[in-house]
């Protein structure tokens, strides 16, 4: 069982940044792809970032434009999520999840093939 705790939200001005991080505890981490969703009110959960095990593939979002980052440190069990020149639209609730690493088997864009999740954090961007 692995639990996600994600942390680093908050209430900034459009155009500034922000840091995500989520820490995992209770498993292997570097067996596990790392993805970011987001869900704004009355909105569905949507893809953010993923990365691979090994850090070396990342895919985002096409509304990310540049904007995030995505990182992992297994060494510290924690990805990172570097959301820079934040716009209104980014306001949502932000969530880190894990899905097992399968070989032949890519990381995932559709929540439902993540086994673990966080319990989420908020990131309110004012214009």
């Amino acid at each position: 069982q692995v639990q996600l705790v994600e942390s680093g939200g908050g209430l900034v001005q459009a155009g500034e940044s922000l840091r995500l991080s989520c820490a995992a505890s209770g498993g292997t981490f570097s067996s596990y792809y790392m993805g970011w969703f987001r869900q704004a009110p009355g909105k569905e959960r949507e893809f953010v970032a993923h990365i691979s095990w090994s850090g070396s593939y990342k895919r985002y979002a096409d509304f990310v434009q540049g904007r995030f980052t995505i990182s992992r440190d297994n060494g510290k069990n924690t990805v990172y999520l570097q959301m820079n020149n934040l716009r209104p639209a980014d306001t949502a609730t932000y969530f880190c999840a894990a899905q097992l690493f399968v070989a032949g088997v890519g990381p995932a864009t559709e929540s439902s093939k993540y086994d673990y999740w966080g319990q989420g954090t908020q990131v309110t961007v004012s214009s």
